[in-house]
């Protein structure tokens, strides 16, 4: 893997690789290597006499993957390549970097999920920038600098962030997984099991549910092998992921839903024909957020015959299985402060008249703001033209933004 052009040549497409514990890996070129896993600011917006429209064009980069490794810390990474080329050979498996003998064996074994777990990776960073869209800490440590040679803390330190990626990662590979198996883009499994329930009058079990279970025991496999190896850091570090982790897989379980297709004549819906299914990772996403904001922090400490993870304020109780959980406090978020994994909230969008997180007063820790105008192009005045096509007039409106000083 001396160049970028070899990666490209054997397609090799790294996997979501969660927990890793790597070593002795050296970087590939800048062009050819985008890691997730530090943090950048929130782009600077149009001036006002610059502002207009903008669209956000995805860039023709694929991710790529490299790992600089501390113990216990995620590791999310992709591969700059084509989306059309696969992981089709069980020797791509050697060229994954950072995977454990059990991750390399399940590559070589079922070269397909590789692909899978590269989707749900996409996922992650996707999902998360969304989900923390309105927060002073918004995921950015997600996407770092291709010349960037550590991680921010903020996933380093065992923090209540890094507790959300965790669950988050774990909870979206198996989300995804599952999905693959009822699309059919997985061949070693199908649609998951029939209820063994009776449904009520007018309900009949039938099309395609999504394979919950085989998403979580291939899921569960991969993204917590690191953790369970002995050389995996210390071991409070190792049961906050793994038990983060879990508490993502159990928001799936509770995700899945029945799902019903109505049938009958005229749209009458005299029979409805269900199944399960999984709701979509955005909601999982959110629950999972709630339960950031409620995190526990906690100690290790002697419990019995072995150290445990103990509430630090309330260590009467054992930590409970749906809660998130953390190591470190977090910083505020308001200022940049490298040491901490703070990339501040200068620049950041606020919402003037909101009363929530996302508010200019809160987002910008009470230092003020900053206006600016943008023209907006919007489609107006559609009309419908018998058949089949609409038409519509393009309008132009100006909208006030604000910004953090």
């Amino acid at each position: 893997m001396r160049s970028s052009s070899h990666v490209l040549t054997l397609g090799v497409l790294t996997a979501l690789l969660l927990s890793q514990v790597c070593s002795g890996i050296k970087w590939l070129p800048a062009e050819s290597q985008l890691i997730i896993g530090h943090g950048v600011a929130a782009p600077r917006p149009p001036n006002a006499k610059q502002a207009k429209v903008q669209a956000a064009l995805p860039g023709s980069h694929e991710l790529s993957a490299e790992c600089e490794i501390r113990a216990n810390l995620l590791r999310l990474s992709i591969t700059h390549t084509p989306s059309s080329l696969h992981i089709n050979q069980t020797q791509h498996c050697k060229l994954l970097p950072g995977l454990v003998s059990s991750q390399a064996q399940l590559c070589r074994s079922n070269l397909e999920l590789m692909q899978t777990i590269i989707t749900a990776a996409r996922e992650v960073k996707k999902t998360c920038q969304k989900t923390f869209s309105d927060m002073r800490w918004n995921c950015s440590s997600i996407d770092i600098p291709v010349d960037a040679l550590k991680y921010r803390p903020d996933l380093d330190r065992g923090t209540r962030e890094a507790a959300f990626v965790y669950a988050l990662s774990a909870a979206t590979i198996s989300h995804t997984i599952a999905r693959a198996c009822t699309s059919g883009d997985l061949r070693l499994c199908s649609c998951g099991p029939i209820p063994a329930e009776i449904p009520e009058p007018g309900y009949r079990w039938g099309g395609c549910a999504d394979n919950l279970h085989y998403g979580l025991i291939m899921g569960s496999k991969f993204s917590d092998a690191p953790m369970k190896m002995k050389r995996a850091g210390s071991h409070a570090n190792k049961l906050m992921h793994l038990h983060n982790s879990e508490v993502g897989r159990q928001a799936l379980r509770d995700a899945l839903v029945m799902k019903c297709k109505c049938h009958g004549v005229s749209g009458s819906c005299s029979i409805r024909t269900c199944w399960r299914g999984l709701q979509d990772l955005r909601e999982i996403a959110m629950d999972l957020k709630t339960k950031y904001l409620s995190a526990t922090k906690v100690v290790h400490r002697p419990m019995g015959t072995r150290k445990q993870l103990v509430p630090k304020d309330i260590d009467i109780r054992p930590v409970r299985e749906n809660e998130l959980v953390y190591l470190q406090s977090s910083p505020d978020f308001c200022a940049k402060n490298d040491k901490q994994g703070s990339v501040g909230t200068q620049d950041r969008q606020c919402n003037k008249t909101s009363l929530g997180s996302d508010s200019c007063d809160l987002m910008c820790c009470g230092r003020g703001y900053n206006p600016y105008t943008e023209k907006l192009v919007e489609r107006c005045h559609c009309k419908y033209h018998w058949c089949c096509y609409v038409t519509c007039k393009k309008c132009e409106r100006i909208v006030e933004r604000y910004v953090c000083k």
